[in-house]
């Protein structure tokens, strides 16, 4: 799949611009220009415009420009299309969109990039995604961002498809309505694919497109059949690891420790003697072996006992030593409300200190990916969160023009933001290039743990003052962690001009996405968040909910210790800091009802969170207790939320239900320590993931809502972890403030 190149810097673009750096940018950002639709189409088929095509068959194609790696973009994409269209849900389909900036996801550019783009003008800001066709699966934002371009999609296909049909029946098109796949004009009907080829000569008239409401909405807001199930049931979904190509070989690799590890040398002779072996090849940073089949070659890898040479030690000591320095110097203040000084001015105040340890990310599927060279040509097969970046960095790894690079994004067997890094897009690059033949490169379980990209460490210090009644006059987070907006932008956006001149800016500010989700969804008038970079030596990563993963933990754990100083009910405690919040206090007072809240009182062994981030609101109620092998249980988790107005309620549930067993999972697991460079964790097994008897009676409740459409991928990690520290401690008597919660 070939789209445009990202777009380069040239000679015409300096003169436009009049110099360097930001002049040269904004010149670069409001320079106009148009996106042809490379939509393909089959025989019989005809496109409609770039999210839409129509068989003579009246097969109704999707293109979706998300990666599906389990969150259900597949089908809720493609559903928003359908209903507005008026098609039969049998006859839908779906296929990967092709590179082309007219997918671009600002959106989530904005909350993955936008540290390093904070220096461009505002206009520039909302076009950068657009100008650099940057495509991302990342952040909740798959219907957020695409809800309002597919429903024109679908409305103007419908618009036209009616206009072919009064034409022939000489009538007037807006007495036309669509239904089930037919258009329909009185007791007339006629098929979707008889009218498609005449209704693309068709135009669209002025003004706004009509878009169905009300009852005329027939598939929005149902549980419609996921359109990526019958395939992954069946196993005839391909996945990277399914793609056979003529002639290929196999590979596995191994890199170096944490660090700027360089290899210094492997035993060649030793994996060429593995049955099997074609080749081995050696760079700077790895060395892979190739073969018949992947165990052969994995074995070599193995039998090869690569040495590396790296500079600096990384362990729990240095981690918790380097935390503990960020902690102890001076902050950059990322978010201020009200006067914060004042509000600590006289007064007793309480603090709290807790720690959050590495997270991996540990999807079912390891990193794998798939290339072929031929005649000047790399064509890769992988699962990616960013197909323009990933393509980008298998040209510049053998010094090719991303135009001679083809790029065929597959499903993914979960992800989490594993995908969102392109090493292996790199690595099968050159693999593919030295060896001339088709090759398949996957990690090693054990590998997938080692080079993962995790889930920083952090800490943080929580302070507030408490005035009459139990209100929070003053509330003040202090968060060590490293600066992951900027880190994470220097990995993947390494060709990015624009986001070079943010990389470039001095080290001391605050990084945003490092703090994200820090500041309390209360109405506390006087609130200061700072952040303390640390330097921790491990490499950025994108994991599932980002910094609210472990933000949501400092705060309220800490708002349920302010409870109890207060001498406060929790849940009542909330409520009466909410403030204007609907939302969140119809979450609160749900979960409170259908879990039968009992105060969390001593020996209540129950714990209540909430949360709110993109766009969305949810609260948890947990019960949980201590086990005879002192192992956490939980043994029950009740959720209510509210994600604005929804596509499919199924999706939603099995979205929530998710989430919640990943951040258990984080809660009492899913975490790794390090020791000479190296993570403890080699695998599952390691892990400490909960098993089928281990996941806790689950009620979800959906609350109804009109407002626009809300996060829901990553929404219900966060809030698992407090609620269930907060039903250990009413279990206990015993504060936890550590994730893993141990």
């Amino acid at each position: 799949m070939v789209g445009p190149s990202t777009p380069r810097i040239t000679r015409r673009n300096l003169l436009i611009g009049g110099g360097t750096g930001v002049g040269l940018i904004v010149a670069w950002g409001l320079w106009p220009r148009r996106y042809g639709v490379n939509l393909a189409a089959a025989a019989g088929e005809t496109v409609f415009g770039a999210y839409l095509k129509i068989g003579s068959d009246g097969q109704v194609t999707v293109a979706v420009p998300q990666t599906e790696h389990g969150q259900g973009v597949y089908t809720a994409l493609p559903q928003i299309v359908a209903d507005e269209l008026g098609a039969d849900w049998r006859t839908v389909a779906v296929e990967a969109a092709p590179i082309n900036p007219l997918y671009a996801n600002p959106l989530a550019a904005g909350i993955l990039f936008g540290d390093a783009l904070a220096l461009l003008p505002e206009a520039t800001r909302a076009t950068h995604a657009e100008r650099t066709a940057l495509m991302l699966t990342a952040g909740s934002t798959s219907v957020r961002r695409f809800e309002a371009p597919l429903r024109a999609a679908g409305a103007a296909a419908r618009v036209l498809l009616c206009k072919a049909a009064a034409r022939g029946w000489d009538g007037d098109w807006r007495s036309c309505g669509t239904a089930d796949g037919f258009v329909v004009m009185g007791d007339r009907r006629e098929r979707f694919g008889v009218l498609a080829e005449r209704a693309a000569r068709e135009s669209l008239p002025g003004g706004e497109l009509p878009l169905r409401t009300g009852d005329d909405k027939r598939l929005t807001g149902t549980p419609a059949p996921r359109l990526d199930a019958p395939a992954k049931v069946d196993g005839s979904a391909t996945f990277a690891g399914d793609v056979r190509r003529p002639g290929m070989v196999f590979a596995s690799i191994r890199q170096g420790p944490i660090g700027d590890a360089k290899l210094l040398g492997a035993d060649k002779p030793a994996a060429e003697a593995v049955p099997g072996v074609v080749s081995v090849i050696e760079t700077d940073r790895w060395v892979a072996a190739a073969a018949t089949t992947w165990w052969a070659a994995n074995r070599a890898v193995d039998a090869m006992a690569p040495r590396f040479e790296t500079h600096g030690l990384i362990d729990d000591r240095s981690i918790a030593a380097a935390l503990d320095a960020a902690l102890a110097g001076e902050g950059a203040r990322v978010q201020e409300a009200g006067d914060i000084d004042a509000a600590f001015t006289g007064g007793r105040t309480q603090t709290a200190t807790y720690r959050v340890r590495a997270a991996l990310h540990a999807a079912i599927e390891p990193i794998c990916a798939t290339a072929e060279w031929n005649d000047g040509t790399l064509t890769l097969w992988m699962p990616t969160q960013a197909p323009t970046l990933a393509r980008a960095a298998a040209a510049r790894a053998i010094g090719i023009g991303e135009d001679r690079v083809v790029l065929h994004p597959t499903i993914a067997g979960g992800s989490f933001g594993a995908n969102l890094d392109h090493r292996a897009a790199e690595q099968v690059a050159v693999l593919a290039r030295r060896l001339e033949r088709p090759v398949q490169l996957t990690w090693s379980r054990g590998e997938d743990c080692l080079a993962d990209r995790y889930r920083t460490p952090a800490a943080a210090r929580m302070t507030a003052r408490l005035g009459r009644g139990g209100r929070i006059l003053g509330w003040r987070a202090q968060i060590a962690a490293p600066r992951t907006g900027r880190d994470l932008a220097r990995l993947l956006l390494g060709g990015d001009v624009a986001a070079s001149l943010g990389m470039a800016l001095p080290g001391d500010r605050g990084d945003a996405l490092a703090t994200e989700g820090a500041v309390p969804a209360y109405g506390v008038a006087n609130v200061a968040v700072d952040h303390h970079p640390a330097d921790l030596g491990l490499p950025a990563g994108w994991w599932r909910s980002g910094a609210h993963s472990y933000t949501a933990f400092f705060t309220e754990c800490f708002l349920d210790e302010l409870a109890g100083f207060a001498g406060m009910e929790a849940h009542s405690f909330r409520i009466a800091m909410l403030g204007g919040d609907v939302a969140l206090a119809r979450c609160l007072s749900t979960v409170a009802t259908m879990g039968g809240w009992q105060g969390g009182v001593p020996g209540s062994a129950q714990g209540i969170a909430c949360h709110r981030m993109r766009g969305s609101a949810i609260a948890c109620m947990a019960e949980a207790h201590i086990g005879d092998d002192q192992r956490v249980k939980v043994d029950r988790l009740v959720v209510a939320v509210d994600c604005g107005r929804v596509v499919n309620p199924d999706l939603v549930r099995q979205q929530i239900e998710g989430g919640l067993i990943f951040g258990m999972a984080q809660a009492t697991g899913a975490s790794t320590g390090f020791d000479a460079n190296l993570p403890d964790v080699r695998g599952f097994g390691g892990l400490h993931l909960p098993r089928l008897a281990d996941v806790p009676d689950i009620m979800v409740e959906l609350i109804e809502s009109d407002g626009d459409p809300g996060g829901v991928s990553e929404l219900a990690v966060p809030v698992v972890a407090p609620a269930i520290a907060n039903a250990l401690h009413a279990a206990t008597g015993r504060r936890y403030r550590t994730l893993p919660l141990l």
